[in-house]
Parts: C-alpha cells; sequence; structure tokens
C-alpha cells in the first residue's frame, strides 16, 4: 500500500517545479499534477530565456527572493551540470517626460533604490554614456540608464527540468498527463479530483499560472486577467554586436509609448534578438489563445517601437512565439490560501515578473505547506 501523501503540487511550470523540488529535497512525500508534460508551451514557462535582475522594480521587498533565486540556480547546476543563469549584464532605461510604464509606477526610480537598499552593484549611466557602452541602443538625449552587472537570463525549461528531475530522484512522484476536475476538501484533508483518479494529500498547493480562473471557480477567478503576449526574433545585421558580453538584457520605458520593450541579446543556438512588448487590453484562455504569431505583428512592433531604437537590426523576423501573462490588478503576486479551502494554497507569482523569483518561492511555500 502506497504511503499516504503530504502534499500535491498542482501545476509544474515555473513555481510547481520548483516547489516540488524543494518539498522531495525536505524529504516531503509529495506529487506533481500536470495536464501536459513540462517543460511545455501551454502556459507561461517555455521559451529560451526570462530576464532575471535582482534590483527589483516593482516592489523592493521582491529582491530578496531574487538574490536567493540566483544562490539556487547556481546550486542546481553544480548538481546537474546544466546552465541554468546567465549573469550577461541587464540595462533599463527611461527619462524624463512621458514615458511606457513597466508594471507598475515608478519603475526605474524603485529599481534603483532596491539596489541601494541592498547593495546590489549598479551604474547609473547618462545617454552619452549608454552610447559608449552600448552604441546598439539609439537613445535619446533625455534618457537614462540603470546597468547591473548580475543580471541576465535564466533558461526556463531547462529550470523546470532540472527541478522535476532532481524531485524525482528524491522520491516525488509525477502524475503528467492528468486534466484536474476538481480541487477540495474532505475530512481527511485536501483532494484533487482528475480524469484518471482522485490523489489525496494534507495540503495541495495550486500553481497552475493562466490556468488559475477555470480551476478556482468564479469567487476567485476575477482576481487574475489572462493576457497573451507575442514575442519576436529579429535579424541582427551583425550578430556579434548583440552576443551576450556586448549586449544586455534589457527594459526599455520608451518616450511616448504606453508601454516598453525588453529583449536579450542573441543566445547560443538562438534565432535572433529576442525582443517583445507587453499588451494588457485583451484577455484570453489557455485553451483558446491565438497560438500562431503572424508576420504582421512582427512587423508591426518593429516599426512602432523598434526601427528607430536600434538601427543595428534589420527589421527580418526570424521567428515569433506567443506565451500567456497571468495578471493581477496591481502586478504583484497572490499567495494564499483558497477562502473556501485552508487546506489549499493557492500561488500565483505571476504578472509578468514571477519567473525571476520562482527557485525562492517554491522554498518558501515549500517551508510552509511541508
Amino acid at each position: 500500500m502506497e504511503q499516504p501523501l503530504d502534499a500535491i503540487v498542482l501545476g509544474l511550470g515555473a513555481m510547481g517545479s520548483a516547489t516540488l523540488y524543494q518539498l522531495a529535497k525536505a524529504g516531503v512525500r509529495a506529487l506533481g499534477l500536470d495536464r501536459h508534460h513540462p517543460p511545455h508551451a501551454f502556459g507561461s514557462s517555455h521559451g529560451e530565456t526570462r530576464v532575471t535582475r535582482l534590483a527589483i522594480g516593482e516592489g523592493e521587498q521582491y529582491t530578496p527572493l531574487a538574490i536567493r533565486s540566483h544562490e539556487i540556480w547556481r546550486d542546481l547546476e553544480r548538481e546537474t551540470g546544466e546552465r541554468l543563469l546567465v549573469e550577461c549584464g541587464g540595462l533599463i532605461v527611461s527619462g524624463a517626460g512621458a514615458r511606457a510604464t513597466c508594471h507598475v509606477p515608478g519603475f526605474f526610480a524603485n529599481t534603483l533604490a532596491a539596489a541601494n537598499r541592498y547593495g546590489i552593484s549598479h551604474e547609473i549611466l547618462d545617454a552619452a554614456a549608454i552610447r559608449r557602452r552600448f552604441p546598439q541602443f539609439a537613445v535619446g538625449d533625455d534618457d537614462v540608464g540603470y546597468y547591473e552587472p548580475s543580471a541576465g537570463y535564466v533558461r526556463p525549461e531547462a529550470c523546470v527540468a532540472a527541478q522535476l528531475a532532481l524531485a524525482r530522484d528524491r522520491g516525488a512522484r509525477l502524475a503528467l498527463g492528468e486534466t484536474v476536475l476538481e480541487i477540495g476538501e474532505s475530512p481527511e484533508g485536501a483532494f484533487v479530483r482528475t480524469d484518471r483518479a482522485i490523489h489525496r494529500a494534507a495540503r495541495v498547493v495550486v500553481t497552475a499560472g493562466p490556468w488559475l480562473p477555470e480551476l478556482l471557480g468564479p469567487a476567485w477567478a476575477g482576481r487574475f486577467r489572462v493576457c497573451r503576449q507575442a514575442l519576436h526574433w529579429y535579424e541582427p545585421a551583425n550578430a556579434s554586436d548583440f552576443e551576450p558580453g556586448r549586449f544586455p538584457v534589457f527594459i526599455w520605458e520608451l518616450a511616448g509609448h504606453a508601454q516598453p520593450i525588453y529583449g536579450f541579446p542573441v543566445v547560443p543556438g538562438g534565432a535572433g534578438v529576442k525582443i517583445a512588448t507587453e499588451q494588457f487590453e485583451e484577455t484570453t484562455t489557455p485553451s483558446s489563445m491565438a497560438r500562431e504569431v503572424g508576420p504582421r505583428e512582427a512587423h508591426e512592433l518593429f516599426e512602432t517601437k523598434i526601427a528607430g531604437s536600434f538601427p543595428g537590426l534589420t527589421g527580418r523576423s526570424l521567428a515569433s512565439v506567443a506565451c500567456l501573462y497571468t495578471m493581477t490588478a496591481d502586478s504583484h503576486f497572490v499567495i494564499e490560501p483558497h477562502p473556501a479551502f485552508p487546506r489549499v494554497l493557492v500561488a500565483s507569482p505571476c504578472s509578468g515578473h514571477g519567473f525571476k523569483h520562482s527557485a525562492a518561492i517554491g522554498e518558501s511555500i515549500a517551508m510552509r505547506v511541508g
């Protein structure tokens, strides 16, 4: 007879894989559930890169989580031999006047305050200094930059795969390809009913990302908005100008635009310079989202936001993909018990800036429920 479970983790993307790994590492009897086979492209944890930065403009309270996540990823690298974290530097560009806003008002000032509070190495660059250091950026005279050497990118699919593999090595079970039909409680504890089985445990952690609204029911679904995002890879005229070490990850609060652009250097084996913006007007669901990204979307973004900002890009789109943001009203995270089921913890560290914190949040959740 199988031993009873201590915890079930529902959804094995960034947060779920980190939580399951940390539970298994602590010796907790845990089961990980996912309707697909992670890492997969049906949530928010796929692709080749995610931005990571230590000074967090969405709120300096997040900075310790980012710092701890870097430590955990380095530990995982030593154990697995995988390269998960690349600290190639990060540049945030903003300035006076009407600007795009990255997630929260005062993002640039908040970033600087977090760096000063936590002693994170950084430089403030005026427009002339940005042009000297990073001539790929066609900044305006009023632009100012925050440069953080320890920023860079993490490899999301590699992170998910590494944590799930180590969780399994430490005794966690995986139930993949199961669709959840019900989450609830009984006198014996919490349960998850799927199309294949009923799984019972003392606690359930729901880390289902964009699938949360349909899983939690109408009382809670309204707290989350799921928005489709499109990401594009553009051809550089000279690829070496955009390699890590010469070109940083970046966030650019453009003058005269509502939303910023952000992007990455050309990664080894990559298709070009990855650049995207964000949109929060149109909502969707994981089942109904338009997964195909047409050439019109790539052309429109290039013409409106990129052509004048990066003269070293040809404008030719090499690839495009879509992903999902799970948004809250204030862009902060939701980590709290389900209102009807106190043994069920809902964790949605989301709103477009969650992955960089995921390793540490998984550790925190494991300590809370283990």
